[in-house]
């Protein structure tokens, strides 16, 4: 398979397509490789349909994730890509465990999405599940997210209220 091939052909991307992609990118590391040069492709389209791919990939096999955590946080702090780039970066991140050496970075990322209404939910919820994992690591963190999910919560969108509430239900539960 010839990644970004396979990923250009169709006129709309599929999950079962990036599905397809994902899985070939899992059996092998050159593979998995090929996948990541797509992501980080200046070809906007191939990117953004690369991303949807990795976010897959990374759920079955995290262990070929691991390499590539500092490209997944460089592209977080771009604006010049898609938004499905940055969105699939934070998928990503959401589950994984991230390197001691990426925290700072990730967390003023996350903080600035949260705290920008005109970022894409999805961003905007999978960043406050990374900076509440966090805030296990870094309780002094704690309050500033308590502090914005409860001042911007009332003029949110459902996904931003369901996400936010819940989090700060775990952290008060961590605080008692």
């Amino acid at each position: 398979m010839i990644i970004p091939e396979v990923l250009l052909a169709d006129q709309m991307q599929s999950k079962s397509l990036a599905t397809r992609v994902a899985e070939y990118a899992c059996s092998s590391e050159n593979a998995f490789k090929e996948l990541i040069h797509c992501y980080l492709s200046e070809d906007h389209k191939l990117a953004q349909r690369a991303a949807y791919s990795l976010s897959i990939a990374a759920r079955k096999k995290i262990d070929l994730m691991q390499p590539y955590v500092g490209i997944l946080v460089d592209q977080l702090k771009r604006n010049d890509v898609h938004d499905a780039v940055i969105r699939n970066s934070a998928r990503i991140l959401e589950e994984i465990e991230i390197p001691e050496q990426f925290h700072g970075e990730v967390m003023d990322a996350c903080f600035g999405f949260i705290q920008n209404r005109q970022t894409a939910i999805a961003i905007r919820a999978f960043s406050l599940t990374i900076l509440y994992r966090l805030s296990l690591i870094y309780p002094e963190i704690k309050n500033e997210l308590c502090y914005i999910i409860v001042e911007n919560i009332d003029y949110e969108t459902a996904a931003f209220r369901s996400r936010g509430t819940k989090i700060l239900a775990a952290l008060n539960k961590k605080t008692k």
